[in-house]
């Protein structure tokens, strides 16, 4: 079969499905994967794991309707083009003028990936609930035209069902993204506790509170590293290079920007931090875990997933700068919870999230 996989986001499609296309490859299937960023850029390093990448026009963010319908036209005529057998899509765009282009096409072999409700599903205002009731009107038609939608966690996936945009029965949990055991494997945590976050510096990944709680700990404990992986972002609250250069200045924070690997970070750190307001399941999260470390994360939608709290972490209320500092100088303090929570982490993610049950249950629902 032909199978399409469309994402409005390349990075996210190359680095968080690849493991899930290359199992569709291993099943004997061809693989067509659409994302916004350029082929000069991508195409490569899609055709060294047997994928062709396409470059198809989708702005992620703002609310252009002469940019979106260019984008529905896009996918319209690739789908009119390819004639897909199965298509998998996340994303809100892509989910949204896929299914629609898909079912005008005849495609009914749609499965929707709900990734995580952004900020509009939980935020307020006016203008929000504009766009939200926007948004759930174009979801309730996505759904509608999806065979099957998965989520990966049930706060998502019961926020979808109060709202009547799709039945339970349609639905099918899956454990995140999952997390590829050979490649992240444990490693032995340093002497020395380090700390770090990785993610898109963003207000809604928690950044600017783990910056404050960096400062925070930092005076009490000056010999402890604070991390910073991860690249500025188009999102209206992505935080501003000169918003983050005091931090830089102050020697709070070490910044690295976006890397391709982000091992040798989690090799480097004791105690993983995301404080997001809200995810999917994050990856991030997972990663920290395969290689053995200590977690703090919200007690949020997502997050709270990969941490039993005392056990292989804590979780922290979202945007309680001094609980996560708290917890932070915690572990700090106490080098043999840290390495039994370490265990704990690694336990959990062989058990949970193994990348190869996560794409089981996808081939399963998808009939791969």
């Amino acid at each position: 079969m032909k199978i399409a996989v469309l994402s409005s986001h390349t990075p996210s499609l190359f680095w968080f499905r690849m493991d899930m296309m290359k199992e569709f490859i291993n099943r004997g299937h061809t693989v067509i994967a659409l994302g916004a960023d350029s082929e000069a850029n991508w195409k490569d390093q899609f055709k060294e794991n047997n994928i062709d990448y396409r470059q198809l026009y989708v702005e992620r963010n703002g609310m252009n309707l002469l940019k979106d319908l260019k984008t529905f036209i896009k996918l319209y005529k690739f789908m009119k083009k390819e004639k897909p057998d199965k298509i998998f899509t996340y994303q809100a765009k892509t989910i949204i003028y896929g299914s629609i282009a898909a079912r005008i096409n005849g495609i009914t072999d749609v499965y929707t990936l709900i990734a995580g409700l952004g900020s509009i599903f939980r935020g307020a205002g006016l203008k929000n609930n504009i766009v939200k009731t926007i948004m759930k009107a174009e979801y309730w038609i996505a759904c509608k035209f999806s065979k099957k939608v998965f989520f990966q966690n049930n706060d998502d996936k019961n926020t979808f069902i109060h709202y009547g945009l799709v039945k339970d029965d349609k639905t099918v949990i899956i454990n995140g993204s999952g997390v590829n055991l050979d490649k992240f494997q444990p490693v032995p945590m340093p002497n020395e506790p380090g700390i770090l976050f990785i993610g898109r510096l963003i207000k809604d990944k928690g950044v600017a509170e783990y910056l404050e709680a960096c400062k925070v700990v930092k005076k009490m404990h000056p010999r402890v590293r604070f991390l910073l992986v991860g690249p500025y972002d188009s999102n209206p609250s992505a935080l501003r290079p000169e918003e983050l250069k005091p931090y830089i200045d102050d020697e709070i924070v070490e910044y690295f920007g976006e890397q391709n690997d982000v091992r040798p970070y989690i090799a480097q750190c004791s105690i993983f931090v995301l404080p997001s307001y809200h995810e999917g399941t994050p990856k991030t999260v997972l990663e920290a875990m395969a290689m053995g470390r200590t977690i703090i994360t919200s007690n949020a939608p997502g997050c709270r997933e990969t941490v039993i709290d005392g056990v292989n972490g804590y979780l922290v209320e979202v945007k309680d700068v001094q609980a996560l500092a708290d917890k932070m100088e915690q572990l700090i303090n106490e080098p043999d919870l840290r390495r039994e929570m370490g265990a704990k982490s690694l336990k959990i993610a062989s058990e949970k999230y193994d990348v190869k049950l996560v794409n089981q249950v996808i081939m399963q629902t998808m009939g791969i």
